[in-house]
């Protein structure tokens, strides 16, 4: 580990106010946050909406981190989803006709967990095995359900943006 590198965020100690079962949900989120900046620090805007293999482009996966965190955690308020949300959902995919800027796509994500966090902290440790319903379909998930995948589908995207990023920047 180089000298001035933190350890990772689970590495650090529990985040205050955060339940102790939400832990590794909250960690997982800040790594993201951190990593997602790293990542995309000096990556050139005119490669932000380039696809490898017909894959997702650096934006998509950004613009998603930030739809997915927080549908998921409407859906764990025991909410459905806002107009806006079913927007910005459908949106995700698309070329802007105003390009974003990477740090507006990096600023949004932090927001967003900025926002799960303060979510983590007020749900009491009770409500964990609660049913929850998913989409139009309505398809039956927990509390814990959702913030677990949450965790799980961000740290995904994080590393399908980290090789997408570098193969782009080395291929371009």
């Amino acid at each position: 580990m180089a000298a001035n590198k933190l350890p990772e965020v689970w590495q650090r100690g529990p985040i205050v106010g955060v339940p102790p079962l939400l832990q590794p949900v909250a960690h997982a989120l800040l790594q993201a946050a951190e990593e997602i900046e790293e990542i995309t620090q000096g990556f050139p805007l005119n490669l932000l909406h380039q696809k490898l293999a017909d894959m997702a482009s650096p934006a998509f996966h950004l613009l998603h981190l930030t739809g997915v965190l927080d549908r998921l955690f409407t859906y764990a308020r025991g909410e459905t989803l806002s107009a806006k949300q079913l927007d910005y959902l459908s949106n995700e995919g698309k070329v802007p006709e105003k390009p974003y800027s990477i740090e507006q796509l990096t600023s949004s994500f932090k927001m967003g967990v900025d926002k799960a966090l303060q979510q983590l902290k007020q749900t009491h440790e009770t409500t964990l095995a609660e049913t929850r319903f998913i989409g139009r379909a309505q398809i039956p998930s927990t509390v814990i359900g959702l913030y677990v995948h949450a965790a799980e589908h961000t740290m995904r995207h994080v590393g399908q943006l980290l090789v997408t990023v570098n193969v782009l920047i080395v291929t371009k």
